[in-house]
This record gives structure tokens, C-alpha cells and sequence, in this order.
């Protein structure tokens, strides 16, 4: 029995999330069925990130055991052959037995992108958030500055998030206009629940000058989730990249 590391992507769009649920159309699930009917046999495999409905990867890491004949260079070709248009498997690789998607992740990179103009996305409306005021990615940018480090995030969570801590550490944080996108691009060892959504929900409100950058520095300082700016959709979020040591 073999241990693989699969790299995945997928349009969230009609999935309900990557955690398997009864009865629900979701990535794992569906990525699950592609190994069985690729392999013949029983598999199991483990996401390191359960990204939530709607919300897209272009890196997702997953693990899984098999017996297999087929030759590495065709194992993805293989389980593609088995899989809807919407999901793709970019690479995989033999690893160690102990290797764990989950626990051996070292940081992850999300994206979350902003149309920003009057007109219609069109054929990106499921991949871009739709906000039609002026926004100053500046004034967003110095603001994300501000959440890089090691902090509580209890203000930037949902509440019944489920986790016994709320510290987390921000390896980076930038905002950047591209035409008319505006893109949060945001690095952590790991997020609490909607915590990249609850982030660019304030930046915006600091862009369209609601808020201050500092005013970031005040929901930090108090934990407190009302301070913050709403939960923005799913669809603009994306799961860009895990790291692991090896």
C-alpha cells in the first residue's frame, strides 16, 4: 500500500463545500468516487483545507492510500478520465506512510477577488465578488498590513467557529488593484471559520472610507466580531496554495 499527495483544483460554484455530507454534492465526495472506480478498491482521503460552499482551489492537498499498477505519469490523467468538468487533478506524487495533508501543512495561501466597476463580470460573476462603490486598495493595503503577525482573531471569526483558540498567525497580507479587480491575496499557517471572508468584508469598509486602516487595530485589541465588517459571499475566494516542508 502506497501513500500519494494529490494536488487539486476545483470551481466551488455548485458544490457544497469540500467535507463530505450525506446526500450533498460535495469535492471530496466526488474526488473520493474518481480514486474508487480509478483503483478498484476501497479508498479514503483526507483535504488539508474544508473550504466552504461556493469557495474555489486552484491547490488543494489531499492524501490517499492505494494499490496501484498504474504508472505514476498516468495516475492523473487517470483519475481525470473519471471526473466532472469542474474538478481537476494538477499532480500527484508518492509520499511518505506518515505524511498528513492536514497536519503537516506549514502555510496556505488564499486570494480573495473584488470586481470593482459598474459594469457586470459576466463570465467571471462566480469567480469575483460583484461591488460596485470606488474602493481605495491603498487605504485597504496599509489597513492588511496591519493583521500581519501572530494575534487573536476572535473579531475576524464567526462565532461557534469550534476552535479552543482564536490566535493565528498572518504570514502575509496585501491588497492589489488589477484594472478593475481588486485581489486580497492572504498567507497564515492556519483561519478560523470565515476569517479571509471577515477580512476582506472590513477592508472594503476601510476602502470605501468608512473605516480607517487603524481601525483594524482596534478589532484586535477588543476581540470583538461587531467591530468588524460583514462576511462577504463565497465566490470570491480561493484556496491558491498549501506549503509543507518536504
Amino acid at each position: 500500500m502506497q501513500r500519494y499527495r494529490m494536488t487539486v483544483a476545483y470551481d466551488g460554484t455548485d458544490f457544497h463545500g469540500w467535507q463530505h455530507q450525506p446526500g450533498l454534492r460535495t469535492v471530496q465526495e466526488t474526488v473520493r468516487q474518481s480514486l474508487i472506480h480509478t483503483f478498484a478498491q476501497p479508498v479514503q482521503l483526507q483535504g488539508a483545507s474544508r473550504t466552504d460552499a461556493g469557495v474555489h482551489a486552484e491547490g488543494q492537498v489531499v492524501h490517499f492510500d492505494v494499490d496501484s499498477r498504474i504508472p505514476l505519469e498516468r495516475m492523473a490523467m487517470a483519475i481525470n478520465a473519471r471526473l466532472p468538468a469542474d474538478i481537476e487533478v494538477r499532480e500527484v506524487q508518492p509520499v511518505a506512510d506518515d505524511f498528513d495533508a492536514t497536519r503537516d501543512a506549514i502555510d496556505k495561501q488564499y486570494c480573495y477577488r473584488i470586481w470593482n466597476a459598474d459594469r457586470r463580470p459576466l463570465g467571471l460573476r462566480h469567480q469575483v465578488y460583484h461591488y460596485w462603490v470606488p474602493l481605495d486598495a491603498e487605504r485597504m493595503n496599509q489597513a492588511a498590513g496591519r493583521i500581519v503577525g501572530e494575534h487573536d482573531f476572535a473579531g475576524f471569526a464567526t462565532a461557534g467557529h469550534g476552535r479552543l483558540s482564536t490566535v493565528r498567525t498572518v504570514h502575509t497580507c496585501e491588497v492589489q488593484r488589477h484594472g478593475d479587480q481588486v485581489h486580497l491575496t492572504v498567507s497564515g499557517s492556519g483561519f478560523l471559520y470565515n476569517m479571509v471572508r471577515i477580512i476582506t468584508g472590513t477592508l472594503i469598509e476601510v476602502g470605501r472610507g468608512k473605516w480607517p486602516p487603524e481601525h483594524v487595530d482596534r478589532i484586535l485589541a477588543e476581540a470583538d466580531r461587531r467591530l468588524a465588517g460583514p462576511t462577504v459571499p463565497p465566490g470570491g475566494l480561493c484556496l491558491q496554495w498549501i506549503a509543507y516542508d518536504a
